[in-house]
């Protein structure tokens, strides 16, 4: 547990960073999107999908 709090006692205003994949520049230029985005992208695709409820 220690090892994981370095970066917030160390640094000013630390914090950890976000471990969402649309928030991974890497992920986005790779256009790797998370699995409901790409759910969602599939099921707008696809007319055998069953359609979401808004």
């Amino acid at each position: 547990m220690l090892f994981l709090c370095v970066k917030l006692v160390f640094r000013k205003n630390g914090s950890f960073t976000s471990q969402h994949i649309h928030d991974s520049q890497a992920m986005r230029e790779r256009g790797i999107h998370c699995v409901m985005d790409q759910d969602r992208e599939m099921r707008r695709k696809s007319r055998f999908a069953v359609k979401e409820r808004a």
